[in-house]
């Protein structure tokens, strides 16, 4: 097997852990696999975009099967103000990955809440991909 290959399961490991409570630095792994091989910028990009994203869905469907509690704070807030479109800010760090539970526990639409979190997980590993592009 190719080395590329099982580079982008590393990759794609590492960007599902990464949108989970679990512990996971994407960043690093892309960096570490375009500097290898450049050339599959795009593949990479796709790759950690739906890994990431992926780990965000499992995040939302495990806050569908909490119980619903009251319970407050900043990723509730956001969620209730802006609804589905917050997802947009899933790929922050700590609070990105209470978000989707959050959503999943408000039991906000899966479709909508989808379309936010890949968006911001694809702007967010294109500036990445750009940058790392521009140093090699």
């Amino acid at each position: 097997m190719d080395a590329a290959w099982l580079g982008l399961g590393g990759l794609a490991l590492s960007a599902f852990l990464s949108a989970t409570i679990l512990p996971g630095n994407s960043e690093i792994a892309l960096g570490a696999f375009l500097y290898q091989w450049p050339d599959w910028w795009m593949m990479a990009l796709l790759l950690a975009t739906v890994a990431n994203s992926l780990g965000s869905a499992t995040s939302l469907y495990f806050g569908r099967l909490a119980p619903k509690k009251e319970i407050s704070g900043r990723a509730l807030v956001w969620l209730q103000r802006f609804g589905p479109s917050a997802l947009l800010l899933s790929w922050i760090p700590l609070l990105g990955d209470a978000l989707p539970l959050v959503a999943g526990w408000l039991r906000l639409p899966v479709l909508p809440c989808m379309a936010w979190i890949v968006l911001g997980k694809g702007l967010r590993y294109g500036v990445i991909v750009l940058g790392i592009k521009s140093l090699l």
